[in-house]
């Protein structure tokens, strides 16, 4: 469990490093896609290691990134309207 929560968390890590560093977009397929991939394995690593609020953090956050990727690949626009 401990390699899997180090793969989710790299995943994450390096979507939110390329984002601040201008690298990937927020509403960018890269980006959404290892979120997507982090967090879902967080949120198993979570679930195995009975840990409420971890899961609930990864579960929300897993969902909430889910979305915006189907939106992106049905070419509406994700994330702010300013």
């Amino acid at each position: 469990m401990d390699v899997a929560q180090v793969i989710g968390a790299v995943f994450v890590l390096v979507a939110f490093a390329a984002l601040q560093f201008g690298r990937w977009r927020p509403d960018g397929l890269l980006y959404l896609v290892a979120n997507v991939v982090g967090s879902a394995t967080l949120a198993v690593v979570a679930a195995v290691g009975g840990d409420p609020g971890f899961l609930l953090l990864e579960t929300v956050w897993t969902m909430v990134t889910v979305w915006s990727l189907v939106q992106k690949l049905r070419g509406k626009r994700v994330g702010a309207t300013q």
